[in-house]
């Protein structure tokens, strides 16, 4: 492996191999990918976390190319039993658990499961508590991502899963995203490359979990200390959606990153390095 992780594997409850990249040593760091992606998306983090930290990575079940080798269905729900399984067979304990878009769905998922066990504090990743929009929450998708709107985007995953993927990215509520897109740059290229590599069905599944979701319940549980870090130019929610998270989690603290879409921290990345080390320092 690059970057002298090491490589490595366990068995979930239902037989399903989870894939795991480790390296560093100190207390503890898991990192929790976004939808679609996989445990490269922290590469470039890596290295500098793990000369103060034993840090976690893994590919979600569904994700990372590996073929499902068990019936159960992937799901939000059945990546919250995983990582209880990461932690308890690691042995890890006051965990640093950082989640990006589904990552951070998968840490309120965990706690709506299995409270805070095994966790000394959070870092979620530009995310909204619930992705479906209604006449009374307007903080999901867009701002109007009704169930119709939904219903919609799966018969479009279903049909081209890779261009899907792209335009709910690019006619959202980034301007840039939306002109990089059309205009098909190199980046997007690689995107649609990316993309169309992948396997569509399980990822489909466990896009159809997500939106089922609903933690906004859960936010003022939560009991230990919570950073968040959100784009201000996400490319799916508007500001007031930190905003809302924040003021719900007692004891969180609200990092806006600007100029930045839905993945702030690969925009910065030497800042976000800084907030985390210093949020587990403090």
């Amino acid at each position: 492996m690059s970057h002298g992780i090491l490589k490595s594997h366990f068995f979930a409850d239902d037989g399903e191999t989870i894939h795991l990249y480790q390296k560093g040593n100190g207390s503890p760091i898991v990192m929790l990918h976004g939808w679609t992606a996989d445990h490269q998306e922290w590469l470039p983090f890596i290295d500098e976390l793990s000369h103060h930290h034993h840090v976690v990575l893994w590919d979600a079940r569904g994700h990372g190319g590996h073929t499902l080798s068990s019936k159960t269905e992937p799901s939000v729900q059945a990546m919250a039993r995983d990582l209880r399984e990461l932690i308890d067979r690691l042995g890890l304990s006051h965990v640093t658990l950082v989640g990006h878009s589904m990552g951070a769905l998968t840490a309120w998922e965990y706690i709506s499961q299995f409270g805070t066990h095994g966790l000394a504090k959070l870092c979620l990743i530009d995310q909204s508590p619930r992705l479906l929009t209604d006449e009374a929450w307007k903080f999901g998708i867009h701002g109007a991502f009704d169930e119709e709107r939904s219903a919609q985007f799966v018969a479009d995953l279903q049909k081209d899963f890779a261009e899907a993927m792209m335009r709910i990215c690019a006619y959202g509520l980034n301007e840039k995203a939306r002109i990089g897109y059309e205009r098909n740059t190199r980046g997007w290229q690689g995107e649609r490359e990316r993309l169309r590599k992948q396997n569509p069905q399980p990822l489909i599944q466990v896009w159809e979990s997500l939106v089922k979701t609903d933690y906004r319940d859960v936010l003022g549980t939560i009991d230990i200390p919570a950073l968040l870090i959100y784009g201000d130019e996400s490319n799916f929610y508007v500001p007031d959606t930190a905003l809302y998270v924040k003021e719900r989690m007692p004891q969180s603290v609200l990092h806006m990153y600007a100029g930045t879409d839905h993945s702030p921290h690969l925009w910065e990345v030497k800042r976000f390095i800084n907030d985390l080390l210093g949020f587990i320092k403090k």
